[in-house]
């Protein structure tokens, strides 16, 4: 069983090493899953205007710069990240889209 919010310790690790990817414009990182599967560690990713990337390029760039459990299990590619007027990536709409993907 896993402990609630055990990776978010790590986001910041991982944002920083998808943020070297010279494909990547933005990242975010979240623990996803619930009480019926395992937490795993899923990007959201804005790439550069004009690149193009897969899920495996993105798993595999961060495999060579991370331990094996902060390898993101899932990535998703989007045109924007939801934020603040300031900025700020709002996590919580992210986090609300996954509760409701799952449903």
């Amino acid at each position: 069983m896993n402990a609630p919010g055990r990776f978010e310790m790590f986001y910041r690790q991982v944002e920083d090493v998808l943020f070297c990817c010279p494909k990547v414009a933005e990242a975010v990182v979240l623990a996803v899953g619930g009480p019926q599967q395992a937490e795993i560690l899923k990007a959201y990713i804005v790439l550069r205007e004009g690149e193009a990337a897969t899920a495996e390029e993105i798993v595999r760039f961060c495999a060579g710069r991370l331990e094996e459990f902060l390898v993101p299990g899932a990535v998703e590619f989007r045109e924007s990240l939801p934020k603040t007027p300031a900025g700020k990536v709002l996590r919580r709409v992210l986090l609300e889209e996954e509760k409701n993907r799952n449903r």
